[in-house]
């Protein structure tokens, strides 16, 4: 079997795309590859970057990248995380499954930095448990925790 593609999708592959890509990197290991890219790249929020990190997973190390169309076009799964990137999203070949997950985001909430620092965890949770049951359902692979 090939190795499956998959690609996450979000508006400034800043926070949601950059964690889904780092959870299916760490669940994934060798057995896929991973990329994320957004329509309009913003750079990485530092608050990702902290939710992953007390997470487990170092995503550091990540650039907010454009969606590059030489991935685009090997990529098995795209993965769209906003609503934004659902509709923007370029035509993919016919034997691409798109997918899409629709979260909030955590950059947009406003208040004390424990309410920020809170809606990171949140979503980043919550991409956790996504990113495990679409590995572990669609393709099949056991992961360990």
């Amino acid at each position: 079997m090939n190795t499956p593609v998959i690609y996450f999708l979000c508006t400034g592959n800043s926070c949601r795309s950059q964690m889904a890509e780092g959870w299916a990197r760490h669940y994934g290991e060798n057995r896929i590859e991973v990329h994320s890219a957004g329509i309009e790249p913003c750079g990485l929020n530092p608050q990702a970057v902290k939710a992953m990190g007390e997470a487990g997973v170092d995503i550091a190390h990540h650039t907010s990248k454009p969606i590059d169309p030489n991935v685009l076009s090997r990529t098995d799964y795209v993965i769209t995380l906003c609503g934004d990137a659902e509709e923007s999203c370029p035509v993919t070949p016919g034997n691409v499954k798109r997918l899409h997950w629709g979260l909030p985001d955590p950059a947009r909430v406003r208040g004390t930095e424990q309410a920020i620092a809170e809606a990171f965890r949140e979503v980043c949770d919550d991409i956790r448990k996504r990113v495990r049951d679409f590995l572990t359902g669609e393709l099949n692979l056991e992961i360990a925790d």
